[in-house]
């Protein structure tokens, strides 16, 4: 098991200040999810679409297709999104198509209520095979969305844990790594949640996969968050939060109030499972197009030292 507090004083020095930061090359490799690709959220569009966006491969080839063509280092995926391309000829061929990795599938699980764990486990278990068929390594563990005004996190806390500590053997079993990726809405959400939950887990099963966006909207400091469980960071969601009316509050990244330059310099030069992927929101409408924000990311990335491929 992981006691945060013990690294935590051993890592204060791995957060560098801001200023001058960009002044020498980073090693971190950088992805990108496919979520800004999908039109999801808002109000249901007149006439509905004949196939549901988060299973329709065209979102999925538009990200492989962009995010190729703009050096980024691999893709994460839905579980049902690459569940869906078996039925277009498998993501294989796109992937090949535009040497792009696949590097990690976020698959929502039923954490919190153990009448659904079995069969929970199994569907993430089923996405997770098509995961390594397609040689990805992480399976980001999503949790179950819960009514947050009447949540009680101590009644549920147990059942978490012994889910993720199931999932996460079974996933290690199969020469994958599951990371926790607390989220907002869900049954691991706050700091004290994901705390609470990180410090009782499994951590040679279960690492940590966290939404550093997430964690600033919630009220967290995401570099302190990071920096206490920086060992078990084996994946990560690069978003930035500045609280606005669009992407549900995120922003491309530099333009909201995440210290990112603090992030980039803990996972300089990690070894992990997945990689830093930039993620945004997706509600529509979308003030600009998805392959606008991701260049805008690369862009600012650049700025802070980050390499992408040719």
């Amino acid at each position: 098991m992981m006691n945060r507090r013990v690294f935590s004083r051993t890592l204060s020095a791995a957060v560098l200040a801001s200023r001058g930061f960009a002044a020498r090359r980073l090693n971190v490799h950088i992805g990108h999810t496919g979520l800004t690709w999908i039109p999801l959220g808002g109000p249901p569009p007149s006439p509905r679409p004949a196939i549901d966006p988060m299973v329709d491969p065209q979102y999925v080839q538009a990200a492989v297709r962009d995010l190729a063509g703009l050096g980024f280092y691999g893709i994460e995926l839905f579980g049902n999104q690459i569940e869906a391309m078996e039925a277009h000829g498998g993501l294989g061929v796109l992937l090949e198509k535009y040497k792009l990795p696949l590097i990690s599938a976020y698959c929502g699980a039923n954490l919190s209520e153990p009448a659904q764990r079995k069969d929970s486990i199994a569907k993430t278990l089923a996405w997770a095979k098509l995961l390594k068929k397609y040689n990805g390594k992480v399976v980001v563990v999503g949790p179950n969305g819960v009514r947050r005004s009447t949540y009680d996190f101590k009644a549920h806390k147990e059942d978490i844990v012994t889910t993720l500590n199931e999932l996460g053997q079974a996933v290690t079993d199969m020469g994958l790594t599951a990371a926790l990726h607390q989220h907002t809405g869900t049954c691991v959400e706050s700091r004290e949640e994901t705390y609470a939950v990180m410090e009782a887990v499994d951590t040679r099963v279960m690492k940590f996969g966290p939404d550093i966006g997430q964690l600033q909207k919630g009220g967290s400091d995401p570099v302190q968050v990071v920096k206490d469980f920086l060992p078990l960071v084996q994946h990560m969601h690069l978003k930035d939060y500045a609280g606005g009316a669009n992407y549900l509050g995120y922003c491309p990244l530099g333009q909201g109030k995440v210290d990112i330059p603090a992030i980039l310099s803990m996972m300089e030069g990690r070894q992990t499972a997945g990689l830093v992927m930039v993620e945004l929101d997706s509600p529509p409408p979308q003030p600009v197009p998805a392959i606008e924000t991701a260049k805008i990311a690369k862009a600012y990335l650049e700025k802070q030292g980050v390499a992408f491929r040719s």
